[in-house]
């Protein structure tokens, strides 16, 4: 993938419900433009000023938008733009006039595109490539400059084709060589040539670029206006509104399908949900690939959409419809005849998103003293709320798992937040509540500098047990308030990366459509995600750009990856306040988290998967800092051989580890799983196998090219990170339980 577009053409949605967009009244996006350049003035927290600078910044992000890779403009092109409009965008969007250069911009970018796939026929279509010469590319071209001229540029693109086809010759190469060695079908026997999928690969990347109407490319400049601001504030349209309230709700209207765009311009489907719409009516099954939608299911030839080479994301407007409405969907059958297609009619319904929901579980550890321990783990993946209902809530779904693990009497609580890119503020002030009581958790400040302290609402902790939280380097926003209001408490030990994610504003969703005059057309006219304010934990350090450190730090891969707020542009600083008033932190030494951090790290040294994760991490470093790719075969394939031998030397050594450290789970671990949808169900809880594959929520579509893998699975399901976590939230529950007896014996000796 080259750039921004190419993840958009490849990305994976599920399909969710909308009214086709083509059914309403386009807005004027001139006059949209002209308002949210007026809200951005007066409301974003920066207060940048609005001059010929900012213009040029609103340049310079629109075409690194476009071009990430700096592949397909030249730096004629931008030489051009920036004479033309480099001082000017900011007088066009007060003027109404902005999407003059906006659609000018685009349709050279179209055109660039044309040009470059166009070349790439022709190189595919030449002779072989030679993959002797001493040739690279570049990993990352963000910080390179705009090749110089069309020469320059037909160079540098014949060294990315190159360089595909080489890596596509590569991939099938390893597959071939482990299906022999595994003794398993080739799942590349039947593919098409490395030139033919490299050149799929591009025509589908132009169809989306072409694929546009006025309101897309509103969409792509007016949110790299906004982004302009900052990483954060950002042009939502109608669409992705619509898809983002679904997401916080976890609730979609739709036919309860993961989708795939595939090279050759079809939509595969990767994934059914398990009871949902699709599911019930039985035709559609895993690995069909759709090529045409009549969104209406009115049997007419003439109403049946060809969607070959379309984005992704209109397929799935295609699909979308109301709930109870029908859609008939033109599919080649997985396995079927070439040229043989079906006709599957599905009535579009409601599918909850059960694997973004809460969940809990329950594990039943023994100790060498043949003492059984309960811990408890609560994973969230988003601080999920319905906003216009409020009928969907993640601190009720919380609160009813955590009462639930209270009932079976855990010892010690991990609270997961890995991969947890936040959501709302009000549910994690709720949230934090359970662990504190009532307390400061997070304080806002405007741009005048106000600063307004929120407290949880809860008068006392509903769990005031050992408390472990999870974090990773995407935990981010809600999270962070979560994971630093209890660390400034001393309420929990922070395990994971280095750090969170570092993003400490908030953002307020406003309709632009408010503000167009009164006839105009308002339905469309999209929303302006806006940062208003910067928020700080109840001791009064920002997360922003910092992050929420752990206590105990894991090796981690990320900790070696650009991920992080400090990494983006326009970072708003970190900076500090004064700390919340009534903030009154609990005593440090109950967390003990110099004897845990000792602790942890014996175990981390002579932990083997955590040496490898430190060897990669070394590696990583360094192929990041070259930043070269080879196109040379000979030197490709010694990199592919000497990390082969690697994999296989881990692998070997790792299933002669697992099956031992299988065996004594089995002796020392039993997991009995916290559903939402069976939490107030009688009886005990029934064990689970944490082993077994969890096709409860959806079924997906297996890759056989992911089934030559043979890096054997983690024992029990437990990868070290959560091994280690749960190591060290026994040691918590141990010298918590060893002060509490000490104390009492104390008190009863008369000791002082």
């Amino acid at each position: 993938m080259t750039n921004y577009w190419l993840q958009k053409a490849f990305s994976a949605v599920a399909a969710v419900a909308l009214t086709c967009s083509a059914c309403a009244q386009q807005a004027d996006f001139n006059e949209v433009g002209r308002q949210m350049a007026i809200m951005l003035q007066n409301t974003h927290f920066a207060r940048l000023p609005f001059n010929a600078e900012l213009s040029q910044r609103f340049l310079a992000d629109y075409l690194k938008d476009l071009d990430f890779q700096k592949l397909y403009f030249t730096q004629e092109d931008v030489n051009g733009f920036n004479a033309k409009y480099g001082d000017q965008l900011h007088s066009l969007l007060l003027n109404g006039t902005s999407m003059t250069p906006a659609t000018e911009i685009y349709r050279v970018f179209e055109k660039r595109v044309e040009e470059k796939v166009a070349l790439a026929g022709k190189l595919l279509n030449g002779p072989d490539f030679d993959f002797s010469a001493n040739e690279s590319v570049m990993l990352s071209r963000k910080d390179a400059t705009w090749p110089k001229n069309d020469a320059e540029a037909a160079a540098l693109w014949r060294l990315q084709i190159k360089e595909a086809v080489l890596g596509e010759i590569l991939r099938r190469d390893v597959i071939t060589k482990l299906s022999k060695e595994q003794g398993k079908p080739d799942p590349g026997a039947g593919e098409r040539s490395p030139k033919e999928k490299v050149s799929l690969r591009y025509k589908r990347f132009l169809a989306s670029v072409k694929d546009v109407d006025d309101e897309e490319i509103a969409n792509y400049f007016l949110s790299s206006i906004a982004r302009a601001y900052d990483p954060h504030t950002d042009y939502m349209s109608f669409r992705e509104m619509d898809r983002f309230k679904s997401g916080m709700k976890n609730e979609l209207v739709g036919i309860g399908a993961l989708l795939q765009g595939e090279e050759d311009g079809a939509t595969k489907i990767m994934g059914i949900v398990v009871g949902g719409p699709a599911d019930r009516e039985g035709t559609l099954k895993l690995n069909d690939r759709v090529v045409a939608v009549d969104t209406m299911n009115t049997g007419k030839p003439e109403d049946m959409t060809d969607i070959m080479f379309m984005k992704i994301d209109k397929v799935v407007d295609y699909i979308r419809g109301k709930e109870g409405s029908k859609v008939m969907l033109k599919v080649e059958p997985a396995g079927g005849s070439p040229g043989e297609t079906k006709l599957v009619v599905i009535e579009r319904g409601k599918v909850e998103m059960k694997d973004e929901q809460a969940s809990g579980e329950l594990i039943q550890m023994k100790n060498g003293q043949g003492n059984t321990q309960r811990l408890g783990v609560v994973t969230l993946p988003s601080f999920y709320a319905d906003f216009d209902e409020g009928k969907v809530r993640c601190s009720v779904d919380v609160e009813r798992i955590l009462k639930r693990l209270i009932d079976e009497k855990i010892d010690g609580l991990i609270l997961d937040l890995r991969n947890n890119g936040g959501g709302s503020l009000e549910e994690v002030r709720r949230m934090t509540g359970f662990f504190i009581g009532n307390g400061p958790v997070v304080q806002v400040k405007d741009t005048l500098g106000r600063v307004q302290v929120k407290d949880s609402d809860e008068g006392k902790p509903i769990y005031t047990g050992p408390l472990v939280v999870m974090i990773d380097k995407s935990s981010a926003s809600a999270s962070e308030i979560l994971a630093g209001a209890l660390q400034d408490f001393n309420r929990a030990v922070i395990i994971g990366d280095s750090s969170t994610f570092g993003k400490g504003t908030v953002q307020q969703p406003m309709d632009i459509g408010r503000m167009l005059p009164l006839f105009a057309a308002k339905s469309r006219a999209g929303f302006l995600k806006m940062t208003i304010q910067k928020f700080y934990r109840p001791s009064g350090s920002s997360t922003q750009m910092d992050g929420v450190a752990s206590d105990i730090v894991l090796p981690s891969l990320a900790d070696a990856l650009e991920i992080g707020e400090a990494f983006l542009d326009h970072s708003l600083p970190h900076d500090r306040i004064r700390p919340g008033a009534d903030f009154k932190p609990l005593d440090p030494l109950a967390l003990f988290i110099p004897r845990l951090k000792e602790l942890s790290t014996e175990r981390i040294n002579s932990c083997k998967d955590f040496s490898y994760i430190i060897e990669d991490v070394m590696k990583t470093k360094a192929r990041i800092k070259t930043n070269k790719l080879a196109v040379n075969k000979e030197t490709r394939e010694k990199e592919l051989l000497e990390s082969e031998q690697s994999q296989k030397e881990r692998n070997a050594e790792r299933r002669a580890r697992f099956g031992k450290i299988t065996e004594e789970d089995k002796n020392k671990f039993t997991f009995f799983n916290l559903k939402l949808e069976s939490l107030d169900k009688p009886g005990p809880l029934e064990p689970r196998d944490p082993s077994a594959e969890n096709e409860d929520y959806m079924r997906r579509a297996k890759d056989q090219t992911a089934d030559l893998d043979e890096t054997p699975k983690w024992p029990t399901n437990l990868d070290p990170v959560k091994r280690e976590t749960i190591a060290v939230l026994k040691d918590l529950v141990d010298l918590t339980e060893n002060a509490r007896l000490a104390g009492m014996l104390k008190g009863a000796t008369g000791a002082n």
